[in-house]
């Protein structure tokens, strides 16, 4: 059975970068990272492709960096300039088929990113 577990969060201040990464073992195609701040509803944040095409949130997009090590299947998520916004708890999630037709089926504990003013 897949099994997902993130790493990588902290506390930093607006303007630094963290780097998030995800142990995973089983079979998996494409994999994310998901974010859930509090009081709000959970929202994708970057996907990458067993292929390694990769989707943005638009919020992210430039500041964000997904990466995938296949030979370990493990995904990485280079946060930089990092904003007070960002601060969520990051969930690392996966399928097992192209593309989700069914949407993510695996999903890690999560790791909290607090970014502080």
């Amino acid at each position: 059975q897949v099994q997902l577990v993130e790493s990588g969060g902290g506390l930093v201040q607006a303007g630094g970068s963290l780097r998030l990464s995800c142990a995973a073992s089983g079979s998996i195609n494409t994999m994310g990272w998901f974010r859930q701040a509090l009081g709000k509803e959970r929202e994708l944040v970057a996907t990458i492709s067993s292929t390694g095409n990769t989707h943005y949130r638009e919020t992210v997009k430039g500041r964000f960096t997904i990466s995938r090590d296949n030979a370990k299947n493990t995904p990485y998520l280079q946060m930089n300039s990092l904003k007070p916004e960002d601060t969520a708890m990051y969930y690392c999630a996966a399928c097992s088929r192209p593309l989700c037709p069914l949407g993510f089926d695996y999903w890690g504990q999560g790791t909290q990113v607090t970014v502080s003013s």
